[in-house]
């Protein structure tokens, strides 16, 4: 079982970054600190050390001194939970159809809190969304069985999952190529000179300067873009203005421009070239194929830009017959077995249990950042223009890779209020953890108040 700083050099080496930036992470605390027999607490600490400390490097890259980074374990699970409230309202982040159901042979998750994908299930089911009810879906649900429900739904372009144990997951196809990827990959995909960043002065923080388009909807990506502008970068989100958002957003957009841009119309397409023109960095977690079928895939984003760091994040990554599938972190915890194991670890494997967080999402969002600004940091040295690419699944089977936390479903939770800060936002006074990366001399701080879609225009 590796401990947490063995974690995180695997990361920093994975990514090709300078060795001797290491002494400069100091990680204190350990799991368990949120129930659960995985380590959570690992997962989140090391990931968000890996994004600081990279900021920190392209940093140093810049200029600057190299400085610390401290990450504690207790800090860094706060922040995971994701945790929020608006004027002292804690929003419901559940929609009442979401969440598991039996089937003939098992469990099915499905995710509805968006209503084309709500009331596509419920049609799926047989069902009138306009007069259903969760018995009736419960009801429904139990004349299928799991994998042929989420074939079926797969089938219609809907988000649901089938339980199964770790056992399972590891004998389909997904899995098997899960198990044969890195935790993510970091590919020089064209040729450009390096696009010098401005030098720094001492207290500037490390991303100033950095100009990142963040196209992303649903925790993962958001959670990178926003850990990007903790550390200085200058974070645009672009939303589509027909797509639905969670009301999550007021906690992930802090310190983002928030403009709205619609890529089915030429205007649109325009739009983001020009934002293109002067961008250093490009995420996106639209579904696979998506961005790519208007123009703005990664191959199509380093012709036009020359140098641009490309980061994708998928449900299931780019191999294996689910590539294509959507996905959210509930749906991947269940496909790949955590419900079942957190379930066998608590001594009731009947009764499916999720993990105490959305880690899933929340690691892999670090990971985007930390993929970003390791890429800029290579393309400082080398040139080119670079691709990294994230999934839920491969996060997922990395946290497996940490090994479990005998005992850990007993542990009492901390209490979250000594990580809150209050901040403004568009929607009214944000309560939310603070940022859990330390910087030793320039504090890491969002300063942008989250805005709703389309609050800023489209342009730098």
């Amino acid at each position: 079982m590796p401990t947490a700083r063995e974690a995180l050099s695997h990361l920093w080496r994975l990514a090709g970054l300078p060795a001797e930036a290491l002494s400069f992470a100091h990680l204190p605390g350990t799991d368990p600190v949120y129930p659960s027999s995985f380590r959570v607490a690992t997962a989140a600490q090391t990931t968000i050390a890996a994004a600081a400390l990279a900021a920190c490097e392209l940093g140093h890259l810049r200029g600057t001194p190299r400085q610390s980074v401290t990450v504690d374990a207790t800090h860094a699970a706060a922040e995971c939970l994701a945790w929020f409230s608006i004027d002292g309202r804690v929003p419901e982040l559940w929609d009442k159809f979401s969440g598991l159901y039996r089937t003939r042979d098992g469990w099915v998750r499905v995710h509805a809190n968006f209503a084309h994908h709500r009331e596509g299930a419920l049609r799926l089911l047989g069902l009138d969304p306009a007069t259903a009810d969760r018995p009736a879906a419960e009801a429904a649900m139990l004349g299928w069985d799991a994998v042929a429900f989420e074939t079926a739904a797969a089938e219609a372009g809907l988000v649901a999952t089938a339980l199964r144990s770790f056992a399972a997951w590891d004998a389909t196809g997904q899995g098997r190529a899960i198990a044969a990827q890195p935790l993510f990959t970091l590919t020089r995909i064209g040729d450009a000179p390096p696009r010098r960043l401005a030098d720094l002065h001492e207290h500037d923080r490390p991303l100033a300067g950095v100009r990142v388009l963040d196209l992303t909807r649903i925790l993962a990506g958001p959670v990178g873009g926003r850990a990007l502008a903790a550390y200085g970068a200058d974070v645009m989100l672009v939303n589509a203005p027909h797509l639905p958002n969670i009301e999550a957003i007021a906690d992930t957009s802090r310190g983002k421009r928030s403009a709205l841009v619609d890529l089915r119309t030429d205007a649109g397409r325009a739009t983001l070239d020009m934002l293109l023109e002067t961008a250093h960095v490009f995420v996106q977690g639209y579904r696979p194929g998506g961005l790519a079928s208007l123009g703005f895939g990664p191959e199509a984003l380093a012709r036009r830009r020359p140098g641009i760091v490309a980061v994708s994040l998928s449900a299931y990554g780019t191999q294996g017959p689910w590539r294509d599938r959507r996905g959210f972190d509930s749906l991947v915890q269940t496909a790949t077995g955590f419900n079942a194991a957190e379930a066998e670890a608590a001594g009731v494997p009947a009764k499916p249990r999720a993990l105490p967080m959305q880690i899933l999402d929340e690691a892999t969002g670090y990971l985007i950042a930390f993929g970003a600004a390791a890429a800029l940091h290579r393309q400082q040295r080398e040139g080119g223009s670079w691709h990294v690419e994230v999934s839920l699944a491969q996060t997922g089977h990395w946290l497996r890779q940490l090994g479990r936390v005998p005992g850990g479903l007993s542990v009492t939770p901390p209490d979250l209020e000594p990580f809150c800060e209050t901040s403004p936002s568009a929607w009214g006074a944000l309560r939310a953890p603070r940022h859990a990366a330390q910087l030793g001399r320039t504090p890491a701080a969002w300063s942008r108040p989250s805005e709703r879609p389309g609050d800023s225009p489209a342009r730098w």
